[in-house]
């Protein structure tokens, strides 16, 4: 496997405009719950979970309701395939899985009051879900107050680790760098961000602005709309008036239908404006209301991927009720998130929590995944992916124009990126809580 390093540089931003950054980064989130950071509670209450039987609760925490419908929705499904998948194959130390279904609902303080129900009522010996950062953090002090554990599926910004949380999609240097690498390839000199006015996009957005000067890429335009609005027509304008090489996207949820209406009403194409995406992927271009067909995604599974355990995930997903049709890089992430724990409890003999984070600890835990086969790193509790960029063709599918050489290990806080400096990750990870 490979990491990428970078030479050093000096620091390409003052603390002053650091500062500033975090500070916008902080608005975006909101006073939600789970704005703050903290490591696990000392005065953790026992756990309630119920060994004794023929089964073990999980907990599945999704947005079925409200703009992260669109995607969830699917992220919620392919858990429960997955489930139904060990079941029929003994279980997890011999125990059948009996999971309990919770809607998020697109709302934060009710991600942190389900998994409170899940943790202490429910009694989970552990929660999966989640899509967004925002409903990240809003479970983050849950499970750690309560030393429960939560698999999250999503990539992200990064800048966070936490002992109650496992992350199986990518992190910033697995997704964020590989998409700018991308650009960078492709001669490109001028960039516009358009996000998502919460905690994923301002943190990206933050290190993506840091990593393009070091790339010699202007940022010529950078803009929000909150994660509940779909109106893009005065922001987009914007993106006209500065004749960018690219958009860089990391809008969440049906507001990517918004953006995309506004981008073709402007007169703006992939030919003239490419968008680079890192939340548009199979199931989510066909529902995009216009054909987005030369566009581009960042991801580090795409269904065209070809891989040895890709074929039968895919055919085994279309036969599954309910399904969507089509495999995604979130949903793959979702799906290794029940076999990552499967391989946890089973390693420490246990469905203790402490047990298992001391299995991780050890070391040596894979996953022969859909994207090939993923080594968790016991520290961070991230794991290695393969990054790949896809355009999108006219079957809403990704032919894959660029990958990494080889898995990219996790580093989430970007200690291996000189241009990273110090004092902006410090004021970042303060500002996303």
């Amino acid at each position: 496997m490979t990491t990428t390093r970078r030479p050093r540089l000096r620091a390409l931003m003052t603390l002053g405009a650091v500062t500033a950054t975090a500070a916008l980064v902080l608005s975006g989130c909101g006073a939600k719950a789970g704005d703050t950071a903290g490591g696990a509670s000392a005065e953790a209450a026992a756990s309630c979970v119920d060994t004794s039987g023929d089964t073990i609760k999980l907990g599945f925490l999704n947005s079925l309701t409200g703009g992260m419908a669109i995607s969830e929705k699917t992220v919620s499904n392919v858990l429960h395939m997955a489930a139904d998948e060990i079941n029929a194959d003994g279980g997890i130390l011999g125990k059948q899985i009996e999971y309990v279904q919770e809607d998020g609902a697109t709302d934060w303080p009710t991600f942190a009051e389900k998994t409170e129900k899940l943790l202490t009522q429910d009694c989970v010996a552990a929660i999966f879900g989640g899509w967004t950062s925002s409903s990240r953090k809003a479970v983050k002090p849950v499970v750690e107050k309560h030393n429960g554990l939560f698999f999250y599926p999503v990539q992200y910004e990064g800048l966070e680790s936490s002992p109650n949380i496992y992350y199986t999609g990518a992190t910033t240097n697995q997704q964020i760098i590989p998409a700018m690498d991308f650009l960078a390839s492709q001669g490109v000199k001028k960039l516009f961000l358009a996000g998502s006015d919460y905690v994923f996009p301002r943190t990206a957005n933050a290190i993506i602005k840091l990593y393009a000067a070091k790339l010699g890429i202007e940022i010529v335009g950078e803009e929000y709309v909150p994660l509940d609005k779909d109106d893009w027509t005065t922001q987009v304008a914007k993106i006209v008036a500065a004749k960018p090489d690219y958009v860089f996207n990391t809008i969440n949820g049906s507001s990517n239908v918004g953006f995309v209406k506004a981008y073709y009403d402007a007169g703006l194409t992939p030919e003239t404006t490419p968008i680079i995406s890192v939340s548009i992927a199979e199931e989510e271009a066909p529902a995009m209301g216009h054909s987005v067909t030369g566009n581009y995604a960042s991801w580090n599974y795409f269904q065209s991927l070809d891989t040895p355990n890709n074929p039968a995930f895919i055919e085994a997903w279309k036969a599954y009720p309910g399904s969507s049709g089509v495999t995604s890089d979130p949903m793959e992430a979702a799906y290794i998130s029940m076999y990552l724990y499967k391989a946890l409890a089973e390693k420490a003999g246990s469905f203790d929590v402490d047990a298992i984070n001391a299995a991780a600890k050890a070391g040596g835990v894979t996953v022969d995944a859909p994207e090939g086969v993923v080594t968790l790193d016991g520290d961070n509790h991230h794991i290695s992916k393969p990054g790949h960029i896809g355009r999108i063709n006219d079957q809403n599918q990704f032919d894959i124009v660029w990958a990494s050489d080889g898995f990219i290990e996790p580093d989430p806080y970007l200690e291996g990126y000189d241009w990273f400096p110090a004092d902006v990750r410090d004021a970042l990870v303060k500002a996303a809580g």
